[in-house]
């Protein structure tokens, strides 16, 4: 049962797609995830100046960049001129390529394009790359102070899982933790990531149907229960993949919920 909740509106970018703050939901036995301080988005390439001043105003004093080395090289992102967040990044791929964008040469189908992204999440729990990457996201988010956002490219997939296992993590109810995760699907600026992504799409599999193209560009609810489904059937529980392999032991989970939960 989803708890009562109204949801931060999503912020009005120019060149940023899919920025919201994810804190305000429900823990289970009281309180809820705190308001500005948890940002989620994708790519800032694009950001216009008045994008660069709203985060100056979100007091974001740490960036997590899930995106690779090759994404991040070929997609900068702009910055602020008074720009001083710490910015944490792997130094390597964190996937084989944007799953919306990746390659291949047989024409696309709404079938396809779900497969494609069911296998990325079922590849993500054991990625070295993301492991050690939501690893550091849990640290700084128990360590480093001020507001945090966490990205990708398309700030769906990667970000949507990192910022999924935070609120289970906080004690938000799983229907809470879906809602978040597919409320990307209301996001007002797809059109940003259209623009992005749509072109080199098109130029891989020529033309995308219209599902397809949401099924590549959108979240659906299996997506997120194969990746938890994945961490359950080799873990046991969300709690113990947390504990036992992204370090969130009773002592960092405290921490967090102390400085994230009101």
């Amino acid at each position: 049962m989803i708890r009562e909740h109204e949801p931060a509106p999503f912020e009005q970018t120019d060149g940023i797609h899919n920025f919201r703050d994810y804190g305000g939901y429900t823990v289970i036995g009281g309180g809820r995830v705190r308001k500005g301080l948890l940002f989620r988005s994708g790519q800032h390439m694009e950001a216009s100046e008045a994008d660069l001043e709203l985060m100056q105003r979100l007091d974001i004093r740490t960036i997590i960049d899930l995106r690779g080395s090759s994404e991040r090289s070929g997609f900068p992102c702009r910055r602020h001129d008074d720009f001083s967040a710490h910015v944490i990044a792997y130094d390597g791929e964190t996937s084989n390529s944007p799953p919306h964008e990746a390659a291949g040469a047989a024409k696309m189908t709404a079938q396809k394009a779900r497969e494609r992204m069911i296998a990325v999440y079922t590849r993500m729990p054991v990625n070295p790359a993301m492991i050690d990457m939501f690893m550091r996201y849990f640290e700084a988010l128990a360590n480093r102070e001020g507001g945090s956002l966490v990205h990708c490219f398309a700030g769906k997939d990667r970000t949507g899982i990192a910022a999924s296992l935070l609120l289970h993590l906080l004690g938000v109810h799983r229907d809470d933790v879906v809602a978040e995760f597919l409320r990307t699907n209301d996001a007002p600026t797809v059109h940003i990531l259209e623009r992005q992504s749509l072109p080199r799409m098109l130029a891989h599999y020529g033309d995308i149907p219209l599902e397809a193209r949401r099924n590549l560009m959108g979240v659906l609810p299996e997506y997120i229960d194969t990746y938890f489904a994945e961490i359950t059937r080799d873990h046991g529980s969300i709690d113990t993949y947390l504990a036992q392999t992204l370090g969130v032991d009773e002592t960092r989970k405290a921490r967090l919920i102390e400085r994230l939960v009101a």
